[in-house]
């Protein structure tokens, strides 16, 4: 079997679900390979002469004429030391990744569209699939592809479709495929796909193209296709042998690494994995802490990125219990245990650079009507002892629920900027409805993402407090908030969180 990444996600960090699906197939002794087809398609286009048309500006002439250098200083640790340094090549390797393509289609290190087709509409996959050659990547794909194929004598391939900058090239490749080989099994799977499944108006569109769709973690699913059914529940170490661990765009390998799927707080409204009905599933925590104890020795990370809706508190206190001169982060929940100064200092020897916490308001009648279990006072107070242990803090903000007003995302700014010492990062995100959420059902729709595939909806605000108006505030008021300006020029273009904690590695903590 031939596991396929797709493009275009960021190129930072391999696959992780591909990498533990690999570790079940290994485990039951069946034969395959892991093809990061995002990494490779990226590459390629960096090591091609030149843009497809001749820059008409001083920074597309820039961008090319510094495009090796700029590769290999996203693999330089010296990068890190200077923000705005990484800022100018991450946004002129992007540069030249957009100007080389053609065929109506934009792309940069980790988004891709084109101005027709779309990934919210299955018909326009199902056009990209039948005229694969219009990708910007099909010289790339079709060498690729059908000489491993060939190389492998495989009869099933695996895409794992995460996000919807893949889509199109996945369904590009699932064509081309099925054309040269009309037999082959393509089984489809990922976050995306688990998405789409689990709406309850559900049809699947691609028969005759995929055979298989999978909803969810697939390693049970995937090993039934090869007639291995009698499997007592148990958790996959990841397995990464085959990838090109040493060509990611970052300056020392990046372990992801997940403990569990869902989310083991699952009350928040509007929560896209409570709207999934997701269940929680952790590995059990010491064989969580032996993985990583393994990978750590076998692959000789620079980080190690914990991919978890919240790293539970069962498995921060293993990782604090053990010194470790490994970096890693990840997200964990806002709870009295991060106000406990030597739990912190604790979790700082034992390697955490930075945790990533989904605050979303600085209003407490707002955080309590979305059930999001956080007091505003404990917050307060764990970001302070964060900070006094040496770990950085990346705050997510959600601007727009139909719980909040200008009134109370005000109190968040006011929020922010009495904690600006404290707080390392911050990601601004305008509020989507879930589409399958029980929760739609309350408000009026107003769709603003045409297709039959659409995971989120506009609705009408109850307080009026529409998309436009909430842009203006950011824009307008939140974003000029001197603090707050101070605190989004440190954030790192493009990669973001994926390369956060190599600048607080370098710097300290922000």
């Amino acid at each position: 079997m031939i596991l396929i990444y797709p493009p275009v996600a960021k190129p930072c960090e391999p696959p992780a679900g591909l990498a533990r699906l690999a570790g079940a197939l290994t485990q039951y002794k069946v034969r395959h390979e892991i093809l990061d087809a995002n990494l490779e398609a990226l590459l390629y286009l960096i090591s091609k002469p030149g843009p497809t048309r001749t820059p008409s500006d001083r920074w597309t002439a820039r961008a090319f004429r510094n495009l090796s250098k700029n590769h290999a200083l996203m693999k330089d640790w010296k990068i890190y030391h200077s923000i705005d340094r990484y800022k100018r090549a991450v946004m002129d390797l992007n540069r030249t990744v957009e100007m080389s393509l053609n065929h109506g289609f934009t792309s940069g290190l980790a988004d891709f569209h084109h101005k027709e087709l779309s990934p919210l509409r299955s018909r326009d996959l199902i056009r990209a699939a039948e005229t694969p050659e219009q990708s910007p990547f099909y010289p790339y794909f079709r060498k690729r592809l059908l000489e491993l194929v060939r190389k492998r004598s495989s009869s099933m391939i695996g895409i794992s479709l995460n996000y919807l900058s893949q889509a199109l090239c996945t369904f590009a490749m699932a064509g081309l495929i099925k054309k040269e080989f009309p037999k082959m099994t393509i089984v489809l799977g990922g976050g995306l796909v688990t998405s789409w499944m689990r709406n309850p108006k559900w049809k699947n569109p691609f028969t005759g193209l995929v055979d298989h769709l999978i909803a969810g973690p697939g390693e049970y699913q995937l090993l039934s296709l090869f007639g291995i059914n009698d499997i007592q529940k148990e958790h996959f170490t990841p397995c990464y042998d085959s990838l090109p661990l040493n060509d990611y765009l970052s300056p020392g390998l990046i372990l992801p690494y997940s403990a569990s799927s869902g989310c083991y707080w699952n009350r928040c409204s509007f929560c896209p994995e409570r709207a999934e009905n997701n269940s929680y599933v952790p590995a059990p925590v010491e064989r969580a802490a032996n993985d990583l104890n393994i990978l750590t020795v076998k692959m000789k990370p620079a980080l190690i990125h914990l991919l978890d809706n919240s790293v539970s508190a069962a498995l921060l206190k293993k990782l604090a219990c053990k010194p470790s001169d490994v970096p890693w982060y990840g997200f964990a929940r806002i709870s009295s245990l991060l106000t406990d100064t030597d739990f912190c200092m604790a979790l700082k020897k034992a390697g955490c650079v930075m945790l990533k916490l989904g605050l979303e308001s600085g209003d407490q009648e707002v955080l309590d009507r979305l059930h999001k279990g956080i007091n505003l006072d404990t917050a307060s107070l764990a970001l302070t002892t964060l900070k006094k242990a040496g770990i950085a803090a990346y705050v997510y903000l959600l601007f727009g629920t139909p719980e909040e007003t200008l009134t109370e995302a005000q109190k968040t700014l006011e929020f922010v900027v009495r904690h600006r010492e404290q707080i390392s990062f911050l990601n601004l995100a305008i509020f989507n409805m879930p589409t399958c959420g029980t929760e739609a059902g309350k408000f009026k729709i107003n769709s603003f993402y045409e297709g039959d595939l659409s995971l989120y909806t506009d609705f009408s605000h109850p307080k009026g407090w529409d998309r436009k108006q909430v842009r203006m505030f950011l824009n307008n008021e939140f974003r000029k908030n001197r603090a707050v300006s101070e605190i989004l020029k440190r954030d790192p273009s493009i990669f973001t969180s994926n390369h956060a904690p190599f600048f607080v590695m370098k710097q300290g903590c922000l």
